[in-house]
């Protein structure tokens, strides 16, 4: 049999990676944690096989003979005589056994050696530790045994090789070395259980997300069927590109994808936000959202359609496509493990005021309608409102009901935000810009996508330090003229209250001047 040696001083990993047929004969003999890949990542940087030995109570000549058994050669430095400096195998042999390249330059390494020279000069143990942590926070533990092994080879004796150990305990809060082996394991480990719970937990979610996704009318089955009607519109427009043909057509059809977004951004980042804490999916997915869509805008208003245009059309496909895989696997399930059913109802309530998307019609969630009609019929059943109430004002007085009535009969999309910046009301009725109902009660900052955020505060910030006291917008919204006015809210004594926001279409004002 072809012999091959092993030198026990090698660390675990560094055997494993050359001999990888060791994990076996290791675990057969006990040592059942080698076959772990983040174990042995970890502490086996750490571990010899005697220091294994020694911790896990397996006799070590036991291990050698089962090595043996196995075609390899031991190797191993010499006893030290106990007067003098330990004798050693010669130089070549000891620098080929760990001819590794080391991570640290030269000049990083001598400065490693220094330390003991320091030492050895009686400077206290303490004040080399503090430089060393400053240096070498970050060393590899395979790069201070290489400097262990470089001064031993030059001819240190191991006992002052030791004091660089003590060293680099600094790193370690002052453990020992096989404590350090000890807590290095119990960490690899507990990583372990942490990967295996966050896998477990993933697959659940994903599970629970497929099960919302198989019920007619859910919110994630409309999502979903949008999704699998614009992968399709992808794929051909990527393919059409890739041939050098002309996708000018299909870009409308996928620019739709911008309602898809402008629900997901209404209706599930901000509730992940606000109610779960969950704040990634909003500062990462709805960013790249909106880039997405702005993108597609770009390319569709484009006057010339160059390489550079191709090529952009190609990135922004790709990153679409990309995002209909994130929703499926990470943002559905999120919303999944996490949103109730009163929740969900709710969402698929305010779903039903954004129009059709993709060509996907709205299903009928029926459990969602049987809840809705309950509601309605507590309503009805409701006592009727007295006159103690009415409300009181200056320039007159009305019932809840009369104000309400009134509120939704302006033609306008009236929002208002307090003077702690929670939206508290929305008018009811189709709006160009949509109000979910579960918005109430939520910062009015929640409700916009990040990018915004900045000028919705600064705004909100002027009006209440009293520097402005509105803010009139003019912009097209799906092809229609439109007025927007921020307006700041303040009592008789002039002090902030909040935030009034007015939107009013104004296709008929236009058509009004110009015929």
């Amino acid at each position: 049999m072809e012999k091959k040696q092993i030198n026990l001083s090698n660390s675990v990993f560094a055997l494993v990676h050359q001999y990888p047929e060791i994990v076996d004969i290791m675990a057969d003999l006990g040592f059942t944690e080698i076959r772990k890949k983040s174990v042995v990542n970890a502490m086996g940087k750490l571990m010899t096989i005697p220091k294994g030995a020694k911790m896990k109570h397996i006799d070590l000549d036991t291990i050698k003979k089962a090595l043996e058994d196995h075609g390899f050669e031991i190797v191993e430095q010499m006893a030290a005589p106990k007067s003098s400096t330990p004798t050693l195998r010669p130089l070549k042999k000891i620098t080929s056994i760990f001819s590794r390249k080391s991570s640290l330059s030269d000049e990083r390494m001598q400065l490693l050696k220094s330390y003991l020279r320091r030492l050895g000069t009686g400077e206290a143990l303490e004040s080399v530790r503090a430089d060393f942590v400053a240096n070498f926070k970050d060393v590899e533990a395979s790069d201070i045994m290489k400097a262990e092994q470089e001064l031993i080879a030059e001819g240190q004796p191991i006992r002052d090789v030791q004091k660089l150990c003590d060293v680099h305990s600094a790193l370690f809060h002052g453990n020992t070395r096989e404590e350090q082996i000890a807590n290095a394991e119990k960490a690899a480990e507990d990583g372990l259980r942490r990967e295996q719970a966050v896998v477990r937990e993933a697959h659940e979610n994903r599970s629970r997300a497929e099960a919302l996704i198989a019920i007619a009318g859910h919110p994630l089955r409309t999502f979903t069927r949008e999704n699998d009607t614009l992968k399709p519109l992808i794929l051909e427009a990527e393919k059409a590109l890739e041939d050098g043909l002309d996708i000018c057509g299909l870009l409308p059809r996928i620019r739709e994808v911008a309602l898809h977004y402008a629900k997901k951004g209404d209706l599930l980042y901000p509730l992940l936000a606000t109610r779960y804490d969950i704040t990634g999916p909003s500062q990462v997915m709805w960013s790249v959202d909106d880039e997405i869509r702005d993108a597609l805008a770009r390319l569709v208003k484009a006057q010339e359609v160059d390489e550079a245009w191709r090529e952009k059309a190609a990135a922004t496909l790709q990153r679409a496509r990309e995002m209909i895989y994130k929703e499926r696997n990470i943002l559905f399930p999120i919303c999944a493990a996490h949103f109730s059913d009163d929740e969900w109802r709710q969402i698929y309530r305010d779903s039903q005021d954004y129009p059709v998307c993709l060509g996907v019609a709205h299903e009928s969630w029926e459990e969602a309608e049987e809840s809705t009609t309950e509601s309605s019929k507590d309503t009805t059943t409701a006592k009727p409102l007295s006159p103690s109430d009415e409300i009181v004002l200056p320039g007159g007085h009305f019932t809840l009901e009369q104000l309400r009535a009134m509120l939704n009969t302006l033609p306008l999309e009236i929002s208002f935000v307090d003077a702690d910046d929670y939206n508290r009301f929305f008018n009811e009725g189709p709006k160009l810009f949509k109000r979910p109902s579960m918005a109430i009660d939520r910062k009015v900052f929640s409700c916009h996508p990040p990018k915004i955020q900045p000028m919705v505060q600064a705004i909100i910030n002027d009006f209440r330090e009293g520097r402005r006291d509105e803010v009139p917008v003019w912009m097209e919204k799906n092809g229609r003229t439109v007025y927007v006015n921020y307006m700041a809210v303040r009592d008789h004594e002039g002090h902030y209250v909040g935030t009034l926001e007015v939107v009013q279409d104004m296709e008929f004002a236009k058509k009004h001047f110009l015929h």
